[in-house]
This record gives structure tokens, sequence and C-alpha cells, in this order.
């Protein structure tokens, strides 16, 4: 199918739904490009082939994506059968032998994995490099990064293997490889997409799954089929007003919107993702929205610094289960220097200090959800910074706190809304000058994701990204 890549999930669904291919000419053609493309980006780190195979000859259920090939994140998602290193060489050995609640639920839409995506070592840095799977590239540029963690899916989804990915967001892990690789990429609501009961309520909330896309439809239509509250979950996000998929092709009306390129360190971001970023105001008030500047006028500092502990913590805590499905503890070699310390960091926090954690945590985001008193969104880039070269942000060679350094430097906007639960989505409106993808970051409300798909869509109209193609394509 030569024009495989030229549709979005959608659309392969309806080819399928009206007999013009078949899900296995589907699932053949992802698999053809994976060949022809992974050697060059390293995105897809295991083929499930075989399986995607059968599923696709069998009955699959009647989902908005029936019969469209997808790709898992290889991070904290069991697929049956499937390996799950999380990036890691101590967790290579791990095979998950039942799907997730999650995986389900993909399933359920319809889609059909064929295989999974690299990731950073437990998902800890903004772009994916680690020692075990080696680095993931960027197909706009292979010299350039893909982002983290979700890098692998977004890669892959740049490049046309499949039109949409598995990704999961922490710290911006939705959002930063969908802005370095020009993607849709919707970091949802706090359980939203519910993680348990075999995600142990990830990082007390402040992780949440969903996809990377190339349109915005696609990602509206998956929140649907997958956003819907798990049965004796004691967190439900609060209920949907309808379809997100409707809310794509609705008028947002009028909205009030700030923008701000301010940052944690008060450190100016780089002028051209500045200038980026207030063509992206100019645009919004053509469209007839109230926009002005202003900040979100939290205390940064305060904030990232009350989540330290229960951060650590909570990285040692999973990483004892782990410990445990395995069996032993780590050897020297099987860990990288930043997980290293991240281990010993979080095995040395106390109880008390870890619920003090959490407890300063809850206070301080009540500052960043009042912000949104009396706006409806909130406007900043993704990135400080153009896309980084590989090795720039280098976990396996570099000292970790440079790491860290570095990685302030680049990803200054993300975090706080993972903290606060907010939705949060990056937007591909603009390039660089060397012809790399600059990510607009949109924020709303705590669980109003069908006003962020709103102004998607008519963003989308303006800025038409998905017919741009990058180096690595198809």
């Amino acid at each position: 199918m030569d024009n495989y890549s030229d549709f979005d999930g959608l659309g392969l669904a309806q080819l399928v739904a009206t007999k013009q291919v078949t899900p296995a000419e589907l699932v053949e053609a992802a698999i053809s490009r994976v060949e022809r493309h992974n050697p060059a980006l390293n995105a897809v780190v295991f083929k499930g082939f075989d399986d995607a195979r059968a599923r696709a000859t069998g009955a699959l259920p009647d989902g908005p994506f029936r019969g469209v090939p997808f790709l898992i994140k290889d991070l904290a998602m069991p697929v049956a059968g499937w390996p799950r290193t999380s990036g890691s060489r101590f967790a290579r050995g791990v095979i998950d032998t039942e799907d997730g609640g999650l995986t389900a639920r993909y399933r359920d839409a319809g889609v059909i994995p064929i295989g999974k995506t690299n990731t950073p070592e437990y998902g800890i840095t903004g772009t994916t490099e680690s020692a075990h799977l080696g680095p993931c590239r960027n197909p706009w540029n292979p010299g350039h990064i893909a982002g983290g963690s979700s890098g692998g899916s977004a890669s892959a989804v740049a490049a046309g293997i499949v039109p949409m990915g598995h990704a999961s967001d922490g710290l911006g892990s939705i959002r930063i490889p969908a802005a370095c690789c020009g993607l849709v990429g919707m970091k949802v609501t706090r359980d939203r997409n519910p993680n348990m009961p075999d995600g142990y309520d990830y990082t007390y909330g402040l992780v949440v799954d969903h996809v990377v896309s190339r349109t915005v439809r696609d990602s509206a239509a998956m929140l649907d089929a997958t956003g819907y509250p798990e049965p004796f979950s004691p967190y439900p996000a609060p209920p949907k007003s309808g379809l997100y998929l409707d809310d794509v092709s609705k008028s947002p009306g009028r909205l009030r919107i700030a923008w701000s390129s301010e940052t944690a360190n008060g450190r100016p971001i780089d002028p051209e993702i500045q200038a980026a970023l207030e063509r992206t105001a100019d645009l919004l008030r053509r469209l007839g929205h109230d926009v002005f500047e202003r900040g979100l006028g939290i205390d940064y500092r305060a904030l990232y610094a009350a989540r330290g502990p229960a951060g650590a913590a909570n990285f040692a805590a999973g990483m004892a289960r782990l410990i445990d499905e395995i069996g032993r503890e780590p050897e020297p070699d099987e860990l990288e220097p930043l997980t290293w310390a991240s281990l010993k960091s979080g095995r040395k926090v106390s109880g008390a200090d870890a619920l003090r954690s959490l407890q300063d945590m809850r206070m301080l985001n009540r500052a960043t959800l009042a912000a949104f008193a009396d706006i409806d969104v909130y406007l900043s880039p993704v990135l400080g910074t153009p896309v980084p070269e590989i090795g720039h942000i280098d976990p396996v060679n570099l000292e970790p706190r440079e790491v860290n350094r570095r990685q302030g430097r680049a990803f200054p906007f993300t975090p706080p809304f993972n903290f606060s639960g907010q939705p949060s989505l990056s937007l591909p409106l603009e390039m660089d000058a060397n012809g790399l993808p600059i990510g607009m970051m949109f924020t709303a409300k705590y669980a109003d994701e069908a006003t962020l798909f709103r102004l998607a869509g008519q963003l989308e109209k303006e800025a038409p990204w998905k017919d741009r193609r990058p180096q690595v394509w198809g």
C-alpha cells in the first residue's frame, strides 16, 4: 500500500470499514516501513510482527481504529508475551504474561500492536538515549533527538510507520517528543486514562498515558475510546461533557489566553523559540481570541523542591517492585549513572519526608490551579531551545548533575501541569531555521480537554502541519 503513510488512524480505519484494504495489508505496510526506516531511527526496539499478523487475520473488535497498526512504548505497559525492559539492562529478561488494563483498552479500540518503542532508562530523561536500547533519532534530522521519554513512539509516528503510538508523560514525556518530532501530544487530565490496577498509581497520579499522533482527531478519538472511568477506581477523573472527536470540529469561541516564556530559573529562552511563541500569540489574536502576556506567577523553585523527596521515594518504590519481580539487586553495570543516583537518593528518603513532600505539593498546586481562575488557556513553548543534538543530553556518559542542568535548559515548561494534573497539549505550529519542529504548549483548566481539542482543531486548519514531511518518511 504505497500511500499508507498519507492516512491518519481514522482514515486507515475507514479504508478497512469500506473494504478498500484489509487489516493484514495495513500490518504489512507498517512492517515494511519499520524494516525500511528503523535502522536509521532506532524507534522500534521489539518487533511483534508474528503476533500482529495473526491478529490481523482474526476477529478484531469493532472499535474506531479497527485494523490500524499501533506501537506501544516499552515502559510500564504490559503486553502478553512481550518483553518490558523499560530501557534498562537490568530488566531485559522481563516478559509479561498478560495485557495491562490500558493495553486491553487499546485492543478494544481496534488497533493491532506491531511492536514496542524505544524509551530512556525508566523514562527518566527528556531524550531517548539509553545504554541498553541505544539512541532514538529524529526523522526530521537523525542527528537530533526525538525527545523523551516517549521518543520511540514519536519518531515512528513522525516517520509514517504508524499513524499514532502509545506514549506516557510524567514530567513532559508526551509533549516533549511531540514537540521534537512535529506531532500532536496531549497530556490528559490525571486519571483520564486509568492506569490501575496494574500501574500502582503511577507516581501518585503525576504520570498519564495517551498517544502521540499526526492529527488532532486521532488523539481525540483514541481518548474517547480509552478515557472512561475504571470500576472501583479511587480517583476517577471528572466526567467529560461529550465526545472529544466532536469537539475537534466545534468552534472554541472567544477564549481568554495568557501567554508567557517565564522559566523556573528566570533565564530567557532561545530567541528563535521566543519569536515563535510571539507569532503564535499573534495568530491566536487574529483568530479572535483575547490574548495577553501574563505568567503563572507561581513559586517554581518551591514547587520543584517540594516534588523532590516524593519523586525520589516513588522511584525507589518502583524499583523495589522490579527487584522483587526479578529476584535480585541490579549489578553495577546494569543501571546508568543517573538511574543509580536516583535510586540511591530515593532510598534515603524517610517516610515523613515523602509524605511532607506530597503535602507541600498539594498546597502549592493550588496556586497553579488558581492561575486559571480568569483564563481558559495558558500558552508557552514546550522546549526552551531548538531540538538538541544526539549526545547533548547524554544520560549514559554525562555526570548526572550535568544531565539535569542541560535538561532544565531544554525542557523548562512542562512539569507544573503534571503536578497539578491539568490537561496540556503540544501542537507543531512552528519550524526553526534548521527545519526542525517547534512545539507550542496549550494548557487548560483541570479536566477541560474539550477546550484544548476545540482550539487544536481550529489551529490545525490554520497551520496544516500534517502536510509537512520529514527527511525520513513513508
